[in-house]
């Protein structure tokens, strides 16, 4: 298991991140934030704003969407992750669980499973068992269908193999990209649960999550990325009641927008006549 940060140090650092795509496409501008141990720390924002960009960043994934870090700093405890491949940002203890879930559709969720340890070196046979028990304990579906093809599983069942996968590497910090996208909301309401239970067990978590009301509901601190830059930072609970988060991300009206919509003759989602 990877050798834990202290306590009193935050355990991911963020700063003066820029990011790119090609020569000319900037994806992030100047992005700073930290991800204290044992915390959660949500991002928000509209597609295109960057998130998954920050995820990549800092799992060492970027350059396989042929994006590069032009400056700033990824540190997580001692270890520098910027411009790192994944097996870097793996054995330190920092590992993703990507948008879309991504499993092996053709593996069996036993072999999707064991595939999540790859990269961290021989592991002593009760590190391995630790890990499975963890997993199965979290998602008791999945230790019912051990022999089953990956593609066969419901869209749920998929995330949480993709979950269960990442935790197989016993990550100090996890990476959450969109874990609730296009699940019904019984389901979300379960990968939620499980997400507090993660952080219950001292692993910190990154979450990108489109459902902000999810989001903020379990988050300590939140930022809110726009084209490429924070906007707000905050803590959640008070992120959650600012108009702005409000109105963009919780769907909800405030007394600012319904006087600028009967100022402009526009209810929000609707254009001007």
């Amino acid at each position: 298991m990877p050798e834990a940060p202290p306590d009193d140090e935050p355990a991911l650092h963020v700063e003066g991140l820029d990011v790119t795509y090609g020569r000319a496409l900037s994806a992030l501008r100047s992005v700073s934030l930290t991800v204290p141990h044992g915390t959660v720390v949500a991002l928000l924002g509209a597609n295109g704003a960057g998130k998954t960009t920050l995820l990549r960043a800092v799992s060492g994934t970027l350059r396989l969407h042929r994006g590069a870090v032009t400056a700033g700093r990824i540190r997580y405890g001692a270890t520098e992750l910027d411009g790192r491949d994944p097996v870097t940002a793996v054995r330190a203890g920092v590992v993703q669980v990507p948008e879309g879930r991504r499993v092996f559709a053709g593996l069996t969720v036993d072999e999707n499973l064991r595939s999540g340890g790859l990269g961290l070196g021989r592991r002593r046979p009760d590190q391995v068992a630790e890990a499975r028990e963890r997993v199965f304990t979290l998602f008791p579906r999945l230790a019912e269908r051990t022999r089953q093809a990956a593609g066969l599983l419901s869209g749920g069942e998929q995330q949480m193999l993709a979950i269960g996968r990442a935790l197989m590497a016993a990550p100090r910090l996890l990476l959450l990209d969109e874990p609730s996208l296009g699940l019904a909301p019984q389901m979300v309401h379960r990968i939620a649960e499980v997400v507090r239970e993660i952080n219950a067990q001292g692993t910190a978590v990154l979450l990108v999550e489109q459902n902000a009301g999810m989001a903020l509901s379990l988050a300590d601190t939140a930022h809110v990325l726009e084209v490429g830059e924070v906007r707000l930072s905050g803590p959640a609970g008070e992120l959650a009641r600012t108009d702005a988060v409000k109105r963009l991300y919780l769907g909800e009206t405030t007394e600012e927008g319904t006087e600028t919509a009967q100022r402009t003759g526009t209810t929000e989602g609707q254009g001007a006549a």
